[in-house]
């Protein structure tokens, strides 16, 4: 048998180890730029002045006319990391989206990889679904960066996502690739159905009931890696302290 000082040791060094790569991950995530600004590109030259000028003035005009914040984040590479999590991350560092309504988008682009990640704050993502998500980068980024048309992909990616928050697209027919996501979910809410009116008749048999998510990350909205904004900039307007709760999807090219 195990004794309790093994299983103790063996705990705190697991402990010692997710800190260890939280706080290593904390360093790959760039600062938030002062003053704070819409498109970010880290890596340079895959964008003139000129593109990066137009793209940040549509966003700030969309963000003055509907408070919701859409950034675009160009970083070299985010290895070793899932770009999924480092998009998250990177999106509650910056609170992007306004704190009362969690309403920020990230376009995240890490060219040294050849992927792209959409991430979602809380309140934009019954707007913007991660099948929109997906659709966009299938059908609209990767054609036009395979082209190396990169502003060409940014720019009708960001039309569309506007598009879509807005609710301008009709519904659309559910695809071949998502009816698997579709027949999990109504798995998932039978299942936990079961588990309700069961534990209704027999009673709390001890322990609560954990629901699953698809999100890995760490922390939650309230605490952990959520940000409060940091210090106003003086491009007109700062990121207010959104947070995200793991939607989006992402893709390579």
């Amino acid at each position: 048998m195990v004794n309790h000082f093994t299983l103790s040791m063996f705990n705190r060094i697991l402990i010692f180890l997710f800190l260890l790569q939280s706080f290593a991950f904390a360093q790959d995530i760039p600062q938030k730029p002062n003053p704070p600004r819409f498109v970010n590109d880290l890596v340079g030259g895959l964008l003139s002045q000129g593109e990066i000028n137009q793209l940040e003035q549509k966003l700030k005009a969309y963000y003055d006319s509907t408070s919701t914040q859409v950034a675009i984040v160009i970083v070299k590479s985010v290895q070793p990391y899932d770009i999924s999590e480092y998009a998250i991350k990177l999106g509650r560092d910056w609170g992007i989206g306004q704190k009362d309504k969690n309403n920020g988008v990230v376009f995240l682009w890490a060219p040294g990889d050849r992927k792209i990640f959409i991430a979602t704050g809380y309140g934009a993502e019954g707007g913007l679904t991660d099948a929109y998500s997906k659709r966009i980068i299938e059908t609209v980024v990767k054609p036009n960066f395979k082209q190396l048309r990169y502003y060409q992909g940014l720019d009708e990616a960001t039309n569309s996502i506007f598009k879509y928050l807005s609710g301008e697209f009709d519904a659309e027919p559910i695809e071949e690739d998502d009816w698997g996501l579709v027949i999990f979910f109504i798995i998932f809410f039978i299942i936990i159905g079961l588990i309700f009116f069961g534990s209704k008749g027999g009673g709390n048999r001890g322990g609560g009931f954990v629901p699953y998510t698809t999100y890995t990350g760490w922390g939650s909205s309230s605490g952990g890696w959520s940000s409060d904004g940091g210090s106003s900039g003086g491009g007109g307007f700062d990121f207010g302290g959104g947070s995200f709760g793991g939607g989006g999807a992402g893709g390579d090219y």
